[in-house]
C-alpha cells in the first residue's frame, strides 16, 4: 500500500475564506439571515463546521462506543404472559429485557422462570415503591451481578404523579434501605423521557437530568451511601432531529462526568434510549416506523448502551406480536445488516456534532447551576418553575407544529383526507386529565399532534 500523502497538494481553507466564498456565491443576500438558523436552544447553526470552530471545553471530549444492546420493553400486568412474550424476544433477537412492573403481586420467579439472567442484562422499571419485593428480586436476581438493574426513581414519580408513593419521610426511607439491601446492584434512575415527552428543549433536558441526578448524590452523601463505583442509568428519549440527538446523548455523558468528578465518582453512567412519544401519531401511522428509525440511530450513535423501540402504533394499539416485531426487526437490521455496532465512537471528529455537543452541555450546565442556585431541583419543583420552564419550552414547539414550521407528514403536512382512524382506536391516545390532589402540578406528557387529530377524528 501507498505511504504518499494524496492531498499535500491541497492547501487547507480557513473558515473565513469558505464565508467569503460562500458570501460571494450569495449575490448580495445577507450570509446571516440567509443560512444560519437557530434551534430552541439558542444554538446558532452554520452552514458549514472546520476544526477551527472547536475550542477547549472545559468539559472535555465524550467517548461514544457502539457497543450497545437491543432492548425489549415489557409492560407487566400479568407474569406469566410477560414471561412468554419475554421468552419469544430473546429467540427473535433480543439482547436485553425491560421490565415495568405494575403491582407487587407480579412474582419474580414466574416472570423470569427459563430465562438465564447472567446471559442477558435485565432492567426492572417500578410503578410502586416496596423494600419487600426488592428483596425478594435480589434473592432470584443476586448471582447475576452485572447484569441486574433496578430503576428507583422516587423523584421522577413525584414529577410524573404530582405525589410521592407515600410521602417524603417514607420514600426515602425505603430508597435509603433498597440501596442498603442493594449495594452491589444498580438501583438509581433519572427518567429524563419525561422532560422531553412533556415538551422539554435539550438544554432543558440535560439541566433537569443533572439536578435530578444532584438531588439523590446529595441524599446518598448525607446518608454515607455514596460509593465511587455507583452506577446511574439514564432514561432518555430520543426525538427527530438527527444530529441534535447524537449531541444531546454525547452531551449527557459529558455532563455525567463533571459531576461525578465532583462526588468522587469514578464509573460512566449507563443510558437506556428509546424513541421519543412526541412526534408520534395516529394518522399517516406508518411514518412513525420512519421516525421511530432515525431515532434510533441517534441514540445507537450518541452512545447510548441499550436502546428498546416504539412500535408504529404504540399510542392508538394494543400491544401485539406483529407491531413489536416490527420494531425489534429494526434494530436487528441496524445492528446486524448497517453495522452500527462495527464503528467505535462514530461521531468523533464530525465538527458539526462536536460543536453541538459542547454547546449543549455548556447551556445545559448554566441553567443546572441556576437550579442549584435556588435551592436545588426538588425546591424549583414545589416552586413550579420547573414546570413552568417545560410549558414554555412546549408551547413554542406546538405553536411551530400548528404554523406548519414544525412538520408532522400526515398530520400538519400531506394529509390524507381519506385516512380515517376512529375505528382503528384500541386504547386512547390522548393526555388523560385526571382530577386529584397533588402536592406539585404533574409534568405531564403530550404529543404534538393531540389537538389536531381531535378534530379530524370528531369529523370523521
Amino acid at each position: 500500500m501507498t505511504k504518499e500523502q494524496l492531498f499535500t497538494d491541497f492547501p487547507a481553507v480557513s473558515s473565513k475564506a469558505w464565508k467569503q466564498k460562500i458570501q460571494a456565491d450569495l449575490k448580495g443576500a445577507d450570509y446571516n439571515d440567509t443560512l444560519i438558523w437557530e434551534s430552541p436552544e439558542g444554538i446558532k447553526v452554520k452552514p458549514f463546521y472546520q476544526a477551527d470552530d472547536l475550542n477547549d471545553s472545559m468539559l472535555g471530549s465524550p467517548s461514544s462506543e457502539t457497543d450497545w444492546l437491543i432492548g425489549q420493553h415489557i409492560f407487566v400486568t400479568d407474569a406469566a404472559e410477560a414471561n412468554q412474550k419475554a421468552k419469544r424476544a430473546i429467540k427473535s433477537g433480543t439482547e436485553s429485557l425491560i421490565f415495568t412492573l405494575t403491582n407487587p403481586e407480579l412474582k419474580p420467579k414466574v416472570i423470569m422462570k427459563g430465562i438465564d439472567i447472567n446471559s442477558i442484562p435485565v432492567h426492572f422499571e417500578f410503578q410502586f415503591l416496596s423494600v419487600a419485593y426488592i428483596k425478594d428480586l435480589l434473592a432470584y436476581t443476586g448471582s447475576a451481578k452485572g447484569n441486574i438493574y433496578f430503576h428507583i426513581d422516587i423523584l421522577g414519580n413525584f414529577c410524573r404523579t404530582g405525589n410521592w408513593f407515600t410521602n417524603f419521610e417514607s420514600d426515602h426511607a425505603a430508597l435509603k434501605e433498597i440501596l442498603n439491601e442493594a449495594s452491589n446492584t444498580p438501583t438509581l434512575s433519572i427518567d429524563v423521557s419525561l422532560y422531553q415527552n412533556a415538551g422539554a428543549n435539550r438544554t432543558q433536558q440535560l439541566a433537569y437530568a443533572l439536578g435530578h441526578l444532584s438531588e439523590y448524590l446529595n441524599f446518598l452523601n448525607k446518608n454515607k451511601l455514596l460509593r465511587s463505583d455507583l452506577i446511574v442509568c439514564f432514561k432518555m428519549a430520543v426525538d427527530g432531529n438527527y444530529f441534535f440527538e447524537i449531541a444531546k446523548l454525547r452531551a449527557l455523558r459529558l455532563l455525567w462526568k463533571t459531576l461525578a468528578v465532583e462526588f468522587g465518582i469514578k464509573t460512566d453512567c449507563h443510558i437506556l434510549a428509546c424513541p421519543t412519544n412526541r412526534n408520534k401519531t395516529i394518522y399517516d401511522y406508518n411514518v412513525n416506523l420512519l421516525r421511530t428509525t432515525t431515532e434510533c440511530m441517534s441514540a445507537i450513535l450518541g452512545g447510548a448502551d441499550t436502546v428498546y423501540n416504539l412500535s408504529y402504533d404504540a399510542i392508538y394499539h394494543e400491544n401485539n406480536e406483529f407491531a413489536e416485531r416490527i420494531s425489534r426487526n429494526q434494530l436487528l437490521i441496524l445492528k446486524g445488516e448497517s453495522y452500527f455496532d462495527k464503528i467505535a465512537n462514530p461521531a468523533d471528529g464530525a465538527y458539526y456534532i462536536e460543536v453541538l455537543t459542547q454547546q449543549l452541555a455548556e447551556k445545559a450546565l448554566v441553567i443546572f447551576k441556576q437550579i442549584e442556585q435556588g435551592d436545588g431541583f426538588l425546591k424549583q419543583l414545589k416552586a413550579h418553575n420547573i414546570q413552568r420552564k417545560i410549558k414554555e419550552s412546549a408551547l413554542k414547539q406546538q405553536v411551530r407544529y400548528d404554523a406548519g414550521d414544525e412538520v408532522l407528514v400526515g398530520s400538519n403536512k400531506y394529509t390524507n383526507e381519506m385516512d380515517k382512524m376512529k375505528k382503528e382506536l384500541q386504547k386512547n391516545p390522548f393526555t388523560k386529565n385526571n382530577p386529584r390532589k397533588t402536592i406539585i402540578q404533574p409534568i405531564a406528557e403530550i404529543r404534538l399532534s393531540e389537538a389536531s387529530e381531535k378534530i379530524r377524528l370528531d369529523h370523521e
